[in-house]
């Protein structure tokens, strides 16, 4: 039986939010040849550095001697991941590729939807040496609905548990979320049970002109939750949620401690100050506690003081492997650190037991 406080022997640790490195030459490998020349001509488009930002396994200047685990054959190895994780005290890690195909796969004017399904393949092999424990998130293209849906249900099909979406497809051209074209897409996404993840994304960044100072970036960091905010309120203000209320979304690396004022003010201007949303029924925070996941780092604070105001089922814990702000090595006693006295059955939710709602895991 469970403690009232602390940690139960046998508690499981799932990472949220982990991160797994591919190459270009490891996704062409399930490419016909003949494509190869367009995909290399997409990328390049791109940046060749945009494309593989942080898939090149080296340390970003200034982040010396901070805990990460950038350059371990784990970011690429799944093997020598889960050695690492074992190392970690971690039995499952949610993995999302360390570049996002969406940017560059659209651009592919030859063999694009061949291109999407060898890059999710390459995905696959990771995944392969322990699906039970790896689990990747698959990237949906959303530029051709039709073929976002095929790849959708390819993915459940396979076996997959997780997609990833852009969070800005303005980065794209492509309309915003609460645009009706996407609603084949939820249904589709909706029938299948998976969820929708959005992990933050560099749209904020390219507001700006030329190479941001460091100070710069470090004053933008921390902001990543509220530029996800805006998105997240576009399906919850535009109705996405109340014509698919069976949608699971996750919101990744965003953190949590900003929800609660969020919240608050949207349920102000709903229900006190006749703001005219009138595609929802039920208060903004409704919909957020029905089909809404977040994941975090490192926030004693909010999962002390916020936790309630957030929702505890609405919290997930992640390590945010390789990067300069992850756990690893010492999860298991940073999260013992965290959660000292928060209820067990609390601090299960939130490390583990939302993860294995939202995932089927």
């Amino acid at each position: 039986m469970n403690a009232p406080h602390g940690r139960a022997s046998h508690e499981r640790l799932v990472s949220a939010d982990s991160h797994v490195t591919l190459t270009h030459e490891a996704v062409k490998a399930h490419l016909a040849t003949k494509f190869h020349g367009a995909y290399d001509a997409a990328v390049a488009k791109v940046g060749g550095g945009v494309a593989i930002r942080q898939g090149m396994n080296s340390m970003p200047r200034g982040f010396e001697g901070v805990r990460h685990a950038i350059g371990r054959p784990g970011n690429s190895d799944p093997i020598e991941r889960l050695k690492d994780m074992d190392q970690d005290g971690v039995d499952v890690e949610v993995c999302y590729c360390e570049f996002s195909a969406f940017r560059y796969l659209y651009l592919i004017e030859s063999g694009w939807r061949e291109a999407t399904r060898a890059f999710n393949d390459t995905l696959v092999d990771f995944a392969a040496a322990d699906p039970k424990r790896l689990v990747a998130s698959y990237q949906i293209p959303i530029h051709d609905i039709e073929i976002a849906i095929d790849e959708v249900q390819r993915v459940a099909t396979l076996g997959g548990k997780s997609l990833q979406l852009p969070v800005y497809p303005i980065e794209l051209g492509a309309p915003d979320y609460y645009d009706p074209s996407y609603d084949p897409l939820w249904a589709a996404i909706e029938e299948t049970g998976l969820p929708a993840c959005f992990h933050i994304g560099l749209a904020p960044i390219t507001y700006y002109p030329g190479e941001l100072p460091q100070f710069a970036q470090g004053t933008i960091q921390p902001m990543s939750g509220m530029f996800t905010s805006v998105q997240c309120g576009n399906f919850i203000l535009s109705g996405v949620f109340e014509r698919f209320p069976r949608l699971k979304t996750v919101w990744v690396e965003p953190g949590v401690g900003w929800l609660p004022w969020w919240l608050f003010h949207l349920d102000e201007m709903a229900t006190k100050r006749n703001y005219p949303f009138d595609a929802i029924t039920e208060a903004p925070s409704f919909y957020f506690r029905r089909n809404m996941s977040v994941t975090f780092i490192h926030e004693p604070f909010a999962v002390h003081n916020l936790r309630y105001e957030i929702g505890v089922e609405n919290m997930m814990w992640s390590t945010d492997y390789p990067h300069p702000a992850c756990t690893w090595p010492d999860s298991r006693t940073l999260v013992d650190e965290e959660f000292a006295g928060i209820p067990a059955d609390e601090r299960e939710l939130i490390v583990c037991g939302n993860a294995t709602r939202i995932w089927d895991l």
